[in-house]
């Protein structure tokens, strides 16, 4: 059984490739300028709380209300979307609910994009179908043939995939 992180859940969403690399411990990410600037975006937040990790999650920011995920662009909403709520769901089983809020970068500007998300039925049931999806993509002999798209230039992966 794959130990599901919030990393998987946003690669569900991303590229399904990308998702059997990574879970399957070929990374590639360390050497990738994106994730760099990701990392760093994250320690430079204002009012940052520090990161909170139990299990298999990390939580870039909790408050009284909260539970916040820092992204550097908006490029990826839905997958961000769906990782928090992965947050939630695995705080709301512990007996913790909170409402989630999205935290994006604008490029070259100092402001802050934010989007309030909410566990519900609807996203518990859809997560569910999620976490079943992920399960089956990990433990398949190989990974799913990549497709290439205009985001995977950027991708740490890029070169396993297409070169």
């Amino acid at each position: 059984m794959v130990k599901i992180t919030g990393t998987l859940i946003s690669y569900y969403f991303i590229c399904k490739t990308k998702l059997w690399l990574h879970a399957n411990r070929i990374n590639l990410e360390d050497n990738s300028e994106e994730v760099k600037i990701g990392k760093v975006l994250h320690e430079i937040s204002e009012d940052r709380v520090s990161e909170v990790a139990f299990e298999n999650i990390k939580l870039d920011k909790i408050t009284k209300d909260y539970v916040i995920e820092v992204k550097k662009s908006d490029s990826d909403l839905e997958s961000a979307k769906w990782q928090l709520l992965y947050y939630l769901y695995v705080l709301k089983q512990k007996g913790i609910e909170k409402k989630g809020r999205l935290e994006v970068f604008e490029k070259n500007r100092q402001s802050k994009k934010r989007f309030e998300v909410v566990l519900d039925e609807e996203s518990e049931e859809r997560l569910q179908e999620i976490l079943v999806g992920i399960e089956k993509l990990v433990s398949l002999p190989k990974p799913p043939e990549p497709r290439f798209e205009s985001k995977c230039k950027k991708c740490a992966y890029y070169e396993y995939c297409f070169v």
